[in-house]
This record gives structure tokens, C-alpha cells and sequence, in this order.
């Protein structure tokens, strides 16, 4: 299969499964995906970003050698919604290693107390948060203070997953 090809032919959720089965737990193929999600054109990078996140979902230990391009690539600017709500998406699942959690953390809270963001990035970025403070408990307060000043203004995705962190215990 030619991923790139497959990746412009058809953007759908069948077409999608189609390249995850493809790509399987190999990591050769999924390294191409990669190649494609981080330096293709625009449109083949969006919708690399779907695949990945099902491929990663399905074999986590598919995005080991990805943590750093994946969470520097959130910063850079003018990328498509669909390639950071499907990084986010993935990295919600997944145990990242330590040497990334206070760059990636303080994204998340960046993408928090966005008036702009998508509500997606927020709640994705609300779970990443929500994992990382079972190992930084002093963040959960910080989160939580967030989470109530937002919740006037939020959708119902961020206040499901805003609700969860209001009932934790802080410690």
C-alpha cells in the first residue's frame, strides 16, 4: 500500500481502518506514517494524524520512538485541528516517559485557558492532565482552579471530563 496515496484517495473511517490494518504492530510501517504526519504536505498530514492515533490505541508501543517530535510538534503554529486533537488523543492513552511531562503539562494547561482552542483539545488535554497527576498530585489543584473558572463557558465534553477532576480528593 502507498500510504500517501491511500491517505488522498479517501478520507474515511473505513479508509482509515484500512491503513491501521495495514500498518498493524509494524513499526517500519508505521515509521512511514510518521514520515508523512511530520513533514507531508498539509492535507497529508491531517489525515495521517487519524490512522496514527488508532494505530498507537491499538499497539501503544508503536509511539515510543515519536514522544518528542509529537509533543514539540504542539507548539508549532498554523498546524491543522485534527493533527493536535489526534495527538492529543493518543497521548491520553499511553504512559509517557518522564523526561516529557512538564513540557507536555504545561501545553495542556496552555490549551485549558484558551478562549480559541476546540473543546476537544481541552478535554483531551483535561484526561492528559487528569494522568499525569497521580504522579505530580501538587498539579490537581492548579487543574481544578482551572476547570471552575472555565466551567461558565465550556461545553459538555470538557465539563464531563471537568467533573471527574472536581470530585477527586486533592492530597
Amino acid at each position: 500500500m502507498n500510504l500517501k496515496n491511500a491517505l488522498l484517495e479517501e478520507h474515511s473511517r473505513a479508509q482509515c481502518d484500512r491503513i491501521v490494518k495495514y500498518i498493524g504492530d509494524d513499526p517500519a510501517k508505521f515509521a512511514s506514517l510518521m514520515c508523512l504526519f511530520f513533514e507531508g504536505e498539509y492535507r497529508v498530514t491531517q489525515r495521517a494524524a487519524w490512522p496514527m492515533s488508532y494505530c498507537v490505541r491499538r499497539h501503544p508501543e508503536l509511539v515510543v520512538p515519536y514522544f518528542k517530535p509529537l509533543i514539540d510538534n504542539l507548539y508549532r503554529k498554523n498546524l491543522h485541528d485534527a493533527v493536535i486533537r489526534n495527538t492529543l488523543r493518543l497521548l491520553q492513552n499511553v504512559e509517557i516517559p518522564k523526561k516529557f511531562h512538564g513540557k507536555l503539562m504545561s501545553r495542556c494547561f496552555e490549551y485549558l485557558q484558551s478562549n480559541e482552542d476546540p473543546v476537544a483539545f481541552k478535554a483531551f488535554s483535561i484526561s492528559i492532565l487528569d494522568n499525569l497527576s497521580h504522579q505530580y498530585p501538587e498539579i490537581l489543584a492548579e487543574l481544578k482552579l482551572i476547570i471552575e473558572e472555565r466551567w461558565p463557558h465550556e461545553s459538555a465534553a470538557f465539563k464531563s471530563r471537568g467533573k471527574k477532576i472536581l470530585n477527586r480528593k486533592t492530597k
